[in-house]
């Protein structure tokens, strides 16, 4: 495994998720880390800096452009035409444009939890 002091992010979100993951992560403890994440997800309230909606969509505000490429990007990769078929009944499809917290909360945890997935793989860690 390459160490995470390694990784140079090439993007804002790349940026903004290294910065919690490294506020989140003991010494040595890089693997369970990624690896509670991977298996617990956000939801668990394992990740500090994204726990309440104040946090998650300031995250999302923040990162919006990006979150709505990355997720266009996966409709597209799993053949699916809405957010919905992606997250089920979590995604609030009375707020399509995703201006109320709980899309904006769902999608700041989704594109948390897929870009540290695509750290994880480029440091070479497998779960």
């Amino acid at each position: 495994m390459k160490k995470l002091s390694s990784y140079k992010p090439t993007t804002a979100l790349e940026r903004s998720t290294l910065a919690i993951i490294k506020n989140n992560i003991e010494k040595g403890y890089e693997e369970s880390f990624f690896s509670d994440l991977m298996n617990h997800g956000c939801v668990s309230g394992m990740v500090s800096g994204l726990i309440y909606y104040s946090e998650t969509t300031k995250f999302f505000t923040d990162h919006k452009d990006e979150i709505n490429k990355m997720l266009s990007s996966t409709l597209d990769e799993c053949g699916l035409g809405c957010p919905s078929e992606l997250f089920g009944n979590k995604f609030d499809t009375d707020d399509f444009l995703c201006i109320e917290t709980t899309n904006m909360n769902l999608l700041a945890w989704y594109s948390f939890e897929e870009t540290t997935r695509s750290v994880a793989n480029q440091l070479g860690l497998e779960f």
